[in-house]
């Protein structure tokens, strides 16, 4: 099992902090196109990823205990 972590408007839509997903095997860019598909989640591909606090790319293979978080982009002044 996985823990996916959401922040900012990413986890007013999912109305959850986290999940816990069955994603080994799967790249980022699956895992993503997966939960926009299942929760609506709006433009994922400007979203940062991190794998254990490791900033991570679409093509990275997520690890079953791999820890991932979807960061939007932040704006401000």
């Amino acid at each position: 099992m996985n823990k996916v972590l959401f922040f900012a408007h990413l986890r007013d839509v999912v109305g959850e902090e986290f999940l816990m997903v069955e994603a080994a095997g799967k790249t980022v860019a699956e895992l993503k196109a997966e939960l926009a598909g299942k929760y609506d989640l709006p433009r994922l591909e400007t979203v940062m990823t991190a794998i254990n606090e490791e900033f991570a790319s679409n093509d990275e293979v997520i690890k079953d205990g791999d820890e991932i978080a979807f960061i939007p982009p932040v704006s401000g002044g």
